[in-house]
């Protein structure tokens, strides 16, 4: 299959190491035995990239601490762009309008609130930080693209697209809104304590365009946060694809399997590595497809100027767009998708804190014996032929960013590309400690159902389910330093 990177070996074979800088970097990903102290630059978690400002609301929000003073300009102008807010065409500011004409946001920071996660609304909120991805099952008119075997995208319903807006310009009806029920589901841990999770049902209401197909699957998502994604981007496919192990021949009940799909510019397959099922190979595509689908922003890469409006809304697709021949191609122009992507690929990673901390050793060595770092692998070195600000970095990101059945209970029933309606990309962990300090809340997983990181813990199932249930089984002092671990990062 072209454009696909096959790993060689146990530890991949990569073409920007001489033999020496890999045995060093087989050296320092190796997983620790140690935890009577701290490994050596743990605290610095991004590597020569790891920011140290103030733990505040924006800790989130800061750039990379290894730029240059052109890339901190470059930094400043994204950030001004992510936090832009879009408004509908026509308008006097033709730098700014095209919004829609439906939407989720008017603005990227409004669902990556500070750079962090979104959240699940609440009874009397609309969605603006989480949506209901759309899809129905590929029929004779498939409208995926393909490449060598790979299909990019999932085919829409005929009615809404892809993605439900639940907003709309001025003198247009929403699509709908979601709606989430809640019920409680105790789970009784191995010291009699009981945690209670809440279990979500998903709906749509307030329909503005007639029904839903009959097969529609629905599949809620969050905002996920935005810190580390450059150095993300910059882990070799082939460090990553050592990790997979999708016939799981080890037998150690953890497969871990790639996703791949097609890369907008270059159109070759590559690794997926970003989305909550890997559906997206880099930052530029994923911001593009964003900019369409969450905003209504057409960009030369996604020149979509109605969004994700479909051939059934026909009063959508009668609305004026942002289009300005003279700003550029699409409505948001190369210079405006380039500085987002460059804001995107260089926000920092938070210092890690008490790496040293008695507690955090034994929640650490805890979250190893428990099997939670089978699928969160801890380290990564970054590409040698990575741009400075990224370049040869060792990372701790907490993840493989493969694909893992995650068990019935956080099934979405819905697939993506190679991924089933069972499976998931590992989150990375990074700055996880952070969530409450950043949204003033913790919501976790893929639809925010979890207030808490046991709860989070508690709902893996599928190959999560060993580790889940040893977590389960551990002392109440043991899993508060787990816990303690987790907050550390």
């Amino acid at each position: 299959m072209s454009g696909i990177v096959l790993a060689q070996d146990n530890f991949g074979v990569r073409g920007d190491l001489s033999a020496k800088d890999l045995a060093r970097v087989r050296a320092v990903t190796a997983p620790t035995t140690d935890f009577s102290k701290a490994e050596k630059f743990e605290n610095m978690q991004a590597g020569a990239a790891t920011t140290k400002k103030v733990v505040d609301a924006n800790v989130y929000s800061h750039f990379q601490a290894n730029l240059s003073f052109a890339q901190q300009a470059d930094f400043g102008v994204g950030d001004a762009l992510f936090r832009k807010l879009w408004i509908s065409a026509p308008s006097s500011t033709q730098a700014s309008d095209g919004l829609g004409p439906l939407f989720n946001s008017r603005a990227c920071q409004s669902c990556h609130v500070k750079d962090g996660r979104g959240h699940a609304p609440s009874p009397d909120e609309v969605a603006e930080s989480m949506f209901l991805r759309l899809s129905v099952p590929p029929g004779d008119k498939d409208t995926r693209q393909s490449l060598d075997g790979i299909f990019a995208g999932e085919v829409g319903d005929p009615t809404y697209g892809t993605q439900l807006q639940n907003f709309a310009v001025g003198g247009l009806s929403a699509e709908g809104r979601m709606a989430i029920d809640y019920t409680d589901l105790p789970e009784t841990l191995g010291d009699g304590s009981v945690l209670t999770l809440r279990n979500p049902h998903y709906s749509v209401s307030d329909l503005g365009y007639g029904a839903m197909a009959d097969n529609v699957m629905l599949s809620p998502r969050v905002a996920p946060p935005m810190i580390g994604l450059g150095l993300v981007e910059q882990i070799p496919a082939e460090d990553i694809l050592v990790h997979a192990d999708p016939a799981d021949s080890d037998s150690d009940g953890i497969s871990g399997k790639a996703n791949y799909t097609i890369e907008p510019v270059s159109q070759t397959v590559m690794l997926g590595r970003f989305g909550w099922k890997a559906g997206m190979a880099t930052i530029r595509s994923q911001a593009a497809a964003a900019f369409a689908g969450d905003i209504g922003i057409a960009t030369p890469l996604v020149n979509k100027p109605f969004g994700d409006c479909t051939s059934n809304q026909a009063a959508c697709l009668a609305m004026p767009t942002g289009e300005q021949v003279r700003l550029g191609v699409s409505e948001a122009p190369d210079p405006v998708l380039d500085m987002v992507t460059a804001y995107s690929q260089t926000l920092g990673v938070p210092e890690r804190r008490k790496v040293d901390d008695p507690q955090v050793l034994l929640g650490k060595q805890a979250f190893y014996q428990a099997g939670c770092a089978s699928c969160h692998v801890p380290k990564f070195v970054t590409s040698r032929d990575a741009d400075s600000a990224h370049k040869f970095q060792l990372i701790w990101p907490y993840s493989d960013f493969l694909l893992h059945d995650m068990g019935e209970g956080l099934a979405d029933h819905r697939p993506e590309g190679l991924a089933d309606g069972y499976e998931w990309r590992t989150p990375p962990l990074w700055g996880i400690g952070l969530s409450e300090t950043v949204a003033g809340q913790e919501q976790f997983l893929h639809d925010g159902r979890a207030r808490s990181l046991s709860e989070a813990i508690l709902w893996h199932g599928g190959e999560g389910q060993v580790a889940r249930d040893n977590f389960a089984k551990l002392s109440a002092s043991t899993r508060d330093d787990l816990i303690a671990f987790l907050e550390s990062l």
